[in-house]
């Protein structure tokens, strides 16, 4: 008779390929449902190579209507420099653009920076709040700060709305110098039951180390899970079927998403 008591995803290992100092709380909330974790980074960060058009872009930022920000990591990076420049970003009205913010962890990410999102998207995608926000930036002067591995259609949608967007790079997505060789083995042979991405870029460097054909095998027996609609669709891209995709982008909701997965399939 099953123990009933056994956490919830008791024998199941997962798979996270999140930046290292990214996948704690993650590793925490599939620890506390029984899961094992292997941390296995897709992706790592670091200064754009050239700092020059973000500075810019900070010491005139009273001359940008709105700034829109499309993750944690570039909300980082943008309080980091504006620290280094002596730039104050401003939280109070007339001290700041309007400011957007892609989703709650975004959102969240101003929050502990001492600011605050102004508006925060519905649908977690960039296209989506290039829509959403609509005539609320017609005309205006838009700062968008990125990654250099970015969405580019996002800077058209977000044109087409009537707005002169200016994006800059303000961090680097790359992959990691060092990759566990005892996970690429035990990810090839099945061994593992789910592997989770956050980013499209987690998904092509993935799709990269492990080889093409590796992947297309392996999806037969691993269940890939992706945090958002972004994610999930650059999954769907490569041809990799998408078992498991959180409704919440956060730590929290891709663990309750893989436990509601396993319960259906028991």
């Amino acid at each position: 008779m099953a123990d009933d008591r056994r956490p919830p995803l008791a024998g199941k290992c997962v798979v996270a390929t999140r930046a290292a100092e990214q996948a704690g709380e993650l590793v925490r909330e599939l620890n506390a449902r029984g899961a094992e974790v292997l941390l296995f980074p897709m992706v790592c960060f670091g200064p754009p190579e050239d700092w020059a058009p973000l500075d810019q872009a900070l010491l005139h930022l009273n001359e940008f209507g709105v700034v829109i920000f499309l993750s944690a990591n570039a909300v980082r990076y943008v309080f980091e420099r504006c620290g280094d420049l002596d730039v104050t970003f401003g939280a109070s009205e007339g001290a700041r653009p309007f400011v957007a913010a892609v989703g709650p962890t975004t959102e969240r990410a101003l929050i502990e920076e001492g600011s605050r999102a102004d508006y925060v998207g519905h649908d977690r995608t960039g296209e989506s709040l290039a829509r959403e926000l609509g005539q609320r930036i017609a005309k205006s002067s838009v700062l968008l700060p990125r990654s250099d591995r970015g969405n580019e259609a996002i800077a058209l949608a977000l044109s087409e709305t009537g707005a002169r967007v200016v994006e800059v790079i303000a961090y680097r997505t790359t992959l990691p110098d060092n990759i566990d060789e005892a996970v690429i083995k035990l990810i090839r042979r099945g061994a593992v039951d789910v592997v989770m991405f956050a980013s499209p870029s987690a998904v092509q460097n993935f799709v990269a180390t492990i080889g093409g054909d590796n992947v297309a095998k392996i999806a037969k027996w691993v269940h890939f899970a992706a945090i958002g609609p972004t994610t999930a669709q650059s999954l769907r891209d490569v041809n990799l079927p998408v078992a498991i995709e959180s409704v919440e982008s956060s730590a929290h909701g891709l663990a309750e998403s893989i436990e509601r997965f396993y319960a259906t399939q028991r």
